[in-house]
């Protein structure tokens, strides 16, 4: 890297999230540019470590994202762009492709981001998953009702976390539905439900291997904290148990099945509780969100935004070491509260390592070297 020429990195935000990829680029030399919303022009970047700011009414706008990325590409040399949010991760792989810029093109990309492209993927590799219809062709959509019990997922196919989700009790609900989305309809998916517990796998890879993996375990399913409120938790898996030791293999086939080179992935899956069997959900290129970075870096030490901005910088070209890293344990217990700035003082547990600071929620972050004692925590938490 000269002076005169310095390591550019074109960061996408539709949400303000990402300041320790940009602070660790910005550390490691890079100049920093961050594509974001209007909305987010006054919000709490990490100014002095970007260098400039670019902004559209929308992220989604991909037209308007190469129009005005190509304007800047006329005096700037663009080495890197990258995605920070799950949204923003299609309009990345589409600057990419028109800018010929390293990185996930639009086809791998879409098997991160399609819950149906992916999900077919994972089948055609011999990986379960439960099963699912387009909806598309409508005799096989019947054929699916009166095939699989309820109740039914109907899932969109390029939505983020639980957005966008409905759970359904009677085909005339799924055909009334159907008819609702009009248009949209080949937009989604509809998914056998299966009762159990949901685990995430998250990622660093490096040239096709898997270089750090954690596997944590949701409290709730999400979905249900979503829909239904209470309080969302997830915390590390005993690394040695039979259930990570599965996830950490089955998490190695999914990442090699989609084509992931390098960056960061974070996976679900969820362990039926009718026959114990594990099965892929979904896949997303990108740090998992409701802090899990800050889960995954209290049990290990291991930021995985800073890695992120490491391994862009390093792109193919020079090696990739993963620093010393901790076996310990953590766990999140968050929620939304009734006051702007709810105080929590009186959880005062000497595991306490990070509290939540944003306006009407509540979540503090505990680590041990022990699992059974992060447990007792957020159990009586």
């Amino acid at each position: 890297m000269s002076e005169s020429q310095p390591f550019t990195i074109l960061c996408l935000a539709g949400d303000v999230k990402g300041h320790r990829f940009m602070t660790e680029a910005k550390r490691l030399g890079c100049r920093v540019f961050l594509l974001t919303r209007k909305a987010h022009a006054k919000a709490d970047w990490p100014r002095e470590a970007i260098d400039e700011f670019f902004f559209l009414d929308s992220l989604l706008d991909k037209d308007s994202a190469i129009k005005g990325v190509s304007w800047l590409a006329r005096r700037e040399n663009i080495d890197r762009i990258v995605g920070l949010d799950d949204f923003d991760t299609e309009t990345a792989a589409v600057l990419r492709e028109h800018l010929r810029v390293p990185g996930m093109g639009d086809t791998t990309t879409r098997y991160f981001r399609d819950k149906l492209a992916m999900r077919m993927k994972a089948r055609e590799a011999g990986i379960e998953v439960p099963d699912f219809v387009h909806v598309l062709n409508y005799q096989r959509v019947a054929d699916f009702l009166e095939q699989t019990p309820a109740p039914w997922m109907m899932k969109p196919r390029s939505q983020a976390a639980t957005a966008g989700i409905s759970k359904l009790w009677k085909p005339e609900d799924v055909w009334r539905k159907i008819d609702e989305l009009g248009d949209e309809q080949s937009h989604f998916l509809l998914e056998a439900f299966i009762p159990g517990d949901i685990y995430h796998v998250d990622s660093i890879i490096y040239e096709r291997e898997i270089v750090f993996n954690e596997v944590n375990r949701y409290g709730r399913p999400p979905l249900d904290v979503a829909h239904d409120g209470g309080i969302f938790i997830t915390s590390t898996v005993e690394r040695d148990s039979p259930e990570a030791k599965e996830l950490f293999e089955m998490n190695r086939r999914v990442i090699a099945a989609m084509g992931q080179v390098r960056g960061v992935a974070h996976t679900e899956f969820i362990r039926s509780s009718a026959n114990g069997r594990f099965y892929f959900l979904e896949t997303a290129a990108r740090v998992g969100g409701a802090h899990i970075a800050e889960v995954a870096e209290a049990a290990t030490g291991i930021n995985l935004w800073a890695e992120w901005a490491k391994i862009e910088l390093a792109g193919g070209k020079a090696p990739y070491y993963l620093p010393q890293r901790r076996n310990d344990y953590a766990g999140i217990a968050l929620c939304l509260a009734r006051q702007e700035f709810p105080d929590t003082s009186s959880y005062s547990d000497p595991e306490i390592v990070w509290r939540e600071t944003k306006e009407f929620h509540a979540g503090v972050i505990v680590a041990s070297s022990s699992h059974a004692r992060i447990k007792e925590l957020l159990d009586s938490y």
